[in-house]
């Protein structure tokens, strides 16, 4: 017994049940199984009038996972990468800029716990944190223990 193959609208719903994409993203992920063009976009507009997809939720979804591990520069390459509107990421990484320091810190706290003794660990230490997105400004700052802006 042969079964079809799911159609674009339930493949796209399948991936949106196991977390939020943007359009961009499900454009990308289901254009190979398009054979028809037009029927893509046709369906992602009707999940999208039925508020399936949704651009705040995404980046919603990318700030809790994601914001309390990494910088605001992290976070807005990953939203680049999903499609998101500019407007919407400039809105997104300003919000994450207020907390950049106490994020950072916890950051640092959690895998270090105790500052550098010589040049060597506090270049690994920022090492880790930059490779995280933090700004060299904060990096400095948590690193120096000047939590006090």
């Amino acid at each position: 017994m042969a079964f079809a193959a799911p159609s674009l609208k339930g493949r796209a719903l399948r991936l949106l049940g196991q977390r939020e994409h943007s359009r961009a993203e499900l454009e990308r992920k289901l254009a190979k199984y398009e054979e028809e063009p037009g029927t893509l976009a046709r369906a992602l507009d009707e999940l999208a009038a039925k508020d399936f997809i949704s651009e705040a939720r995404v980046v919603e979804s990318v700030l809790h996972q994601r914001a309390p591990r990494l910088g605001a520069m992290r976070v807005r390459q990953e939203l680049v990468q999903k499609g998101i509107a500019p407007e919407a990421i400039a809105q997104a990484v300003a919000a994450l800029q207020t907390t950049e320091l106490e994020r950072a810190h916890e950051v640092w706290r959690r895998r270090f716990a105790a500052p550098a003794q010589d040049a060597g660990g506090r270049a690994k230490q920022a090492r880790f944190l930059l490779a995280r997105g933090f700004a060299g400004a904060v990096v400095a700052k948590v690193l120096r223990h000047d939590l006090d802006e």
